[in-house]
């Protein structure tokens, strides 16, 4: 492979595993948000303890998921310098609101509910998480500003060897955005909702001793992940009426098998996952033989999310930006293909191993079940606490 090819494959790597990231917080967090308003509204406990357990899945995911996105902003300056000093004025610009949300509002935010636990009033640590998945929202808002100017770059005129900036107003409206964002919103509630019905089947088929509680889970999953599938497929249709002319011509060969496969799961959640929203849902839980099946099915949004990323980033071969600059001339100049490999396979084992350590995390959090929870616990020094936690248990 030469430099070019590696250079990109380096980037659909990281990329594609650090999406798998994205997805799962998008959909986790609104889930959290709720269930919290939940518990503050009606006092239950069994609401604060869905609220830890999967709000403690969501850290873990959120914390892990973060490093990944350091690795994304490295490529930038390490193999694509052409991209950076040619659109760097419009580009770089959503990408510092990206930052200045996710590292400062998002993070802060997350530290206050993580630790407020039993130190701030109710009203101020629910506001937390809710400020929590705005800002994650906002995050992904400017990822897909950033992105959708690369598709099709508006708001910007040639000034010399680089674009200027002329209004920034068109980047936040522009027809490659408006119908992309909705759709990962979609993408990342159907992740989000798959892996709370995926862990609850997996307990309910154990016969956990927790049945309310995974019982609850698990309707709550397949709503959230019926509006995911639907908001997903609907945008993602929707989005060919705005694709410039062209783009998947030229034998892409990559991109029709992103493409294909994308839609060949959406279609298949979206034939099963609204009937399971159906009446259905009440007595889905003790059908026990569809368990496993709900199992199998928890990955299908992830390979979606990843083929649709496909789909949209190599049906803009050869261009970088759609008609101004093109992948090769978007490269870092002096790169060789030892040094691109060193940091391909860096990059990768460091990111690999991060999703593999995310998912053995949370398998085990699923795994141990609701009933020994460190988000959220009464601190060892309150006199309170131990019988606290036996009435949670009790009520759970």
């Amino acid at each position: 492979m030469d430099v070019l090819d590696l250079a990109r494959l380096q980037f659909a790597l990281t990329g594609s595993i650090h999406f798998l990231f994205v997805v799962l917080t998008l959909g986790l967090a609104p889930l959290v948000a709720i269930m919290h308003t939940r518990w503050v509204r009606s006092g239950n406990p069994l609401h604060e303890h869905l609220t830890r357990f999967w709000g403690q899945i969501y850290v873990i995911n959120y914390a892990l998921g973060i490093v990944t996105g350091l690795v994304m902003e490295f490529q930038f300056g390490l193999s694509w310098g052409g991209l950076s000093h040619y659109a760097g004025d419009v580009f770089g610009a959503p990408l510092a609101m990206e930052t200045l949300i996710a590292f400062f509002l998002e993070s802060t935010f997350l530290g206050l509910w993580i630790f407020g636990w039993h130190r701030l009033r109710k009203g101020l640590h629910l506001a937390c998480i809710w400020i929590v998945t705005l800002t994650a929202y906002g995050s992904a808002f400017y990822i897909m500003v950033a992105n959708s100017f690369l598709q099709n770059p508006v708001g910007s005129v040639v000034d010399g060897d680089h674009l200027r900036l002329t209004d920034f107003g068109a980047l936040l409206t522009n027809k490659m955005l408006v119908l992309s964002f909705p759709h990962v919103i979609g993408a990342g509630l159907t992740a989000g909702g798959f892996v709370v019905m995926g862990a609850s089947a997996y307990q309910l088929f154990r016969r956990t001793a927790h049945v309310e509680f995974f019982t609850r889970s698990l309707r709550t999953g397949v709503v959230v992940s019926a509006i995911g599938v639907l908001l997903a497929v609907g945008t993602g249709y929707a989005q060919f009426g705005v694709i410039q002319e062209g783009k998947f011509d030229g034998g892409n060969v990559g991109a029709a098998v992103g493409l294909g496969f994308m839609t060949l799961i959406g279609e298949l959640l979206q034939l099963v996952v609204p009937f399971l929203a159906l009446p259905v849902i009440y007595w889905l839980p003790r059908w026990r033989w569809t368990h496993p099946i709900l199992m199998i099915m928890t990955p299908l949004p992830f390979l979606a999310a990843v083929f649709g990323w496909m789909a949209r980033e190599i049906g803009r071969q050869p261009w970088m930006i759609w008609e101004r600059l093109t992948v090769a001339d978007a490269m870092s100049p002096g790169l060789t293909s030892g040094m691109v490999t060193a940091s391909l396979i860096g990059f990768t084992a460091v990111l690999g191993l991060l999703a593999v350590v995310d998912y053995v995390l949370i398998a085990r959090v699923v795994r141990r079940g609701p009933g020994d929870l460190a988000l959220g616990a009464w601190p060892h020094t309150t006199a309170a606490a131990p019988a606290r936690r036996s009435d949670m248990e009790l009520e759970v």
